[in-house]
Order: structure tokens, then C-alpha cells, then sequence
């Protein structure tokens, strides 16, 4: 091990950067932030620099280094593009017994500072001892993915109750194991929602050994297919669960992302069965929930958007089960754009609409003549089986034969295809599409083939 791994504790202490150029700038910005008294070194301040300055949040020592000036410090960081002042910078350092860090100079460095996750009180921090920075920072990134923003409100909360809990858990193996109970429960949820008051109420029921053994359920889009649309919170809660029970349309790319020991359950529907089904997949969420383990319902695209999401939250609702949704990108917000197709454009229309195509035959339970408007998108889910009715009753109701539509198969995925046509052919592009397809009707379509950039599978019906 090159580095000894540590975090200084750098409030009210005298810090000590010479330079003022971007760097600095970055660098004296995040010495602030730890509460240090900054002292400035540069042969003039850059704009920000002079603001902080005039406003008492830095010192300004001259335009001079001298080789005294690091005897009164902490620490110092040189970042300057003069290479002869860093070097002298370190050696005075050195000589003096004070860290020092020569920014992109690791020869010059008897300390270096690490890519950083911050939490506030929880801070993860990843160095490459100074080899590889930019891949120290990747993984910073990939570690920031995977750590909620709450962790320092529950951090701040264990630091207030941590003297209680030592004082009545005598074993530190107990207390370990109170801590990990507690923030794998329902108070993580509770801080996540900003409900301090009951989080801590919840530890204080912990604590008194009344712990209680209903888990809880969250609600988590997967979005339309591609993994990079998946949210952070959806990540983390899928990294955080017991049990997943998914849909039939949540792409492999996305359950692989699934916590290596959890559960997986299959609730995808089946045509003609779709309410024994739905009854049974809320059967497996209460029964699961009631054992005490972290459930998600992942369903893909937005769990409130035709994911039936509402009816299963009444359910969790009416056997007293904790509950949580994490909205997903919907597929006609995801498909649309992974088309080149906007949703809305001053030109082409002021409105969208969504609807499902599970209509009545003759189409009676749909208000046509206000999905028939021109300069107005509608958006179809479900819709390729009932696609010839649905044609047909717009240009009953009004809407041009010559509109634009386009057919959106496995939108964002790898796969994704998009046949483009008008109303009068929609029937054929629905037919002839992949499952599963969305339906785009609407002016908006025309501008597909100028805005497309990301499918290499583009059908036109002639």
C-alpha cells in the first residue's frame, strides 16, 4: 500500500494554495467546504477569487511565495503552470514536515487527493495512488450511482442516538447488528421520504426491541428498455431488495442490475389472463411485504402510466403495507425520442395524448372526436391488435387519411425499429411490427426521418 488512507479534519485550520487559476479555484472551493481558512498565494486573483476575498472567505498573502509561509499551515496545494515555483513549493514543504500536494505532479506530491463521493457525514473516497486518476474517477462515478442522497440525514440522525444505543446495546457485536437491522428497515425509507421525526421514532421503537416485521414494497419503473434510462433510485432500490417481482417487458440489461441473492419472480401477463394474474402478483406482494422482506414491483416504463401501478398500491394500502414508487421514463416519452419523433413542436402540434388501444370494437368507449384533432399527437400503447379500428375511427371523426404515423417496435433497445407511414396504412405497419410497438399518430411523425438518430432499422410504408 503506497498511501496511507485517511480524512483530515481541516476546520479552523490554516490552509495554505498557491495559484489562482481554475484549478485553485476548483481547489479552494472544496477546502471552503470543509471549513478551512484559505490563504491565497498568486501573482494576481482570478475574478471569483477577488469576490471571495473582498468578501472574508479567503486571505490574500501577495504576489510572492516564500519558503516561511508553509511553516504557518496545515497544509498546502500548489496549482500553478510554473513548474519551477511548484517544485519549490514541495521542497519547502518538505523541509518543513507539511503535507503538500503539487496538483497533476506526483512527484511532487507527499499526499494526494482522492476522487470523492460525498454524502456529507458519509463520504466514500477512490485513489489509483495517483496512477490513474481519470479511472479513480469513473469509479467514483459508478460508486455515486449506488449511494442515496439521504445517507448523510441518516448518518446525522445514527450520530444523535449513538450514546443511547451504546448505553442499553452492551455488546458491540449486538450494537453492529442493531445498526445494519435498522438502516436494512423501514426507518431507511422514512429518512429517504424526509420524515425525521418518524425515522427516528421508528429507531427509538427498534431500539425498546419492538421492531416490526412488515417489510415494505417499492414501485420502480424500469423504463422502456434501455438500461441507462433506469433512474438512480431505481438502481438503488433494486440493489437493496429481498424480492423483485418483474414484468414480462423489463429488459435482461435491467435485471441484471438485480442484487445477486434476491429473489426473482416472473409476474409477466399473458393474454385472456390478465386478472387472475394481476390478482395473484398482488397476493405475492402482500404475502411478501408481511414476511418482512424488502419488496419491488418492477414493471416497465412508468408504473402509473397503463402499468396499473394505482390498483396495486390500493391494495398494499388496504392491508397496511409500506409503500414507496419510484417513477420510471415512460415508453412514449423513451420511444419517441430514441425515434426522433418530439412529442410536441410549435409547427406540427400543441397537445399530446396517451391512451390505450384496448377499445370497445366499434370503439364506442373513446371520445374520437377530440383524439381526431389535427396539430395534436396521439400516442398509443397496447394498440397494434386494435390498430384498424383505431384508424378508422380517426378518419370517421376527422383526421386526414395522409396523416403521419409511425409504428415504434422495442423502443431504445439494441432492436428498436420504426415503420413510418399514414393513417391509411396504419393497419399493415401494426401487423407487420415486432412486439412489443407503440403507435404514433400525428404531424410530429414527418419530422422522423430528419431527427432520427439513434435506430439503424427504418421501414417507410410506400
Amino acid at each position: 500500500m503506497d498511501y496511507y488512507p485517511m480524512f483530515a479534519r481541516l476546520q479552523q485550520r490554516p490552509v495554505l494554495v498557491v495559484g489562482a487559476g481554475q484549478v485553485a479555484e476548483r481547489k479552494v472551493d472544496s477546502l471552503l467546504q470543509s471549513g478551512a481558512l484559505v490563504r491565497v498565494v498568486a501573482q494576481s486573483l482570478s475574478p471569483l477569487l477577488q469576490q471571495w476575498c473582498e468578501d472574508g472567505r479567503i486571505s490574500y498573502l501577495g504576489e510572492e511565495f516564500h519558503a516561511d509561509m508553509v511553516g504557518e499551515v496545515f497544509l498546502v496545494i500548489a496549482a500553478t503552470d510554473d513548474s519551477a515555483l511548484n517544485q519549490h513549493v514541495f521542497q519547502a514543504a518538505e523541509a518543513a514536515h507539511t503535507l503538500c500536494n503539487v496538483v497533476d505532479d506526483l512527484n511532487n506530491c507527499n499526499f494526494i487527493v482522492p476522487a470523492v463521493v460525498d454524502r456529507g457525514a458519509l463520504q466514500v473516497a477512490i485513489s489509483s495512488g495517483g496512477k490513474a486518476p481519470v479511472l479513480a474517477r469513473i469509479w467514483r462515478q459508478k460508486i455515486e450511482s449506488l449511494l442515496p442522497q439521504h445517507l448523510n440525514a441518516a448518518a446525522e440522525i445514527a450520530g444523535r442516538w449513538r450514546s443511547k444505543v451504546k448505553q442499553q446495546v452492551h455488546n458491540m457485536g449486538d450494537r453492529r447488528r442493531f445498526w445494519e437491522n435498522l438502516f436494512h428497515s423501514r426507518f431507511d425509507t422514512l429518512v429517504a421520504q424526509g420524515d425525521v421525526a418518524a425515522a427516528e421514532a421508528e429507531l427509538a421503537s427498534q431500539l425498546h426491541g419492538q421492531r416490526s416485521h412488515t417489510g415494505e414494497v417499492v414501485l420502480v419503473g424500469a423504463g422502456p428498455g434501455d438500461v441507462g434510462l433506469l433512474t438512480l433510485k431505481g438502481l438503488q432500490a433494486l440493489q437493496d431488495a429481498d424480492v423483485v417481482l418483474y414484468d414480462a417487458l423489463v429488459s435482461d440489461d435491467i435485471l441484471h442490475l438485480i442484487r445477486k441473492d434476491a429473489e426473482r419472480i416472473s409476474v409477466g401477463k399473458r393474454a385472456g389472463n390478465h386478472s387472475v394474474m394481476q390478482e395473484k402478483t398482488n397476493e405475492l406482494l402482500v404475502q411478501y411485504a408481511q414476511q418482512g422482506k424488502r419488496v419491488v414491483r418492477l414493471k416497465g416504463g412508468d408504473p402509473f402510466v397503463f402499468g396499473r401501478g394505482g390498483e396495486e398500491l390500493q391494495v398494499l394500502q388496504a392491508a397496511s403495507i409500506p409503500y414507496r414508487v419510484v417513477p420510471g421514463i415512460t415508453a412514449a416519452l423513451g420511444a419517441t425520442a430514441y425515434a426522433g419523433i418530439p412529442l410536441t413542436h410549435r409547427q406540427f402540434a400543441q397537445t399530446a395524448t396517451f391512451i390505450t388501444g384496448h377499445c370497445q370494437a366499434d370503439g364506442s368507449d373513446v371520445d374520437w372526436p377530440s383524439l381526431a384533432l389535427s396539430r395534436h399527437t396521439l400516442v398509443v400503447y397496447m394498440g397494434t391488435i386494435n390498430a384498424a379500428t383505431i384508424a378508422a375511427q380517426l378518419q370517421q371523426h376527422g383526421r386526414s387519411a395522409d396523416t403521419p404515423v409511425a409504428v415504434i417496435s422495442n423502443g431504445t433497445r439494441a432492436n428498436q425499429q420504426v415503420s413510418t407511414g399514414v393513417l391509411s396504412d396504419l393497419a399493415t405497419l401494426a401487423q407487420n411490427a415486432p412486439s412489443p410497438a407503440l403507435l404514433i399518430i400525428g404531424e410530429v411523425v414527418s419530422l422522423q426521418a430528419e431527427l432520427n438518430w439513434f435506430s439503424a432499422q427504418e421501414l417507410v410504408c410506400a
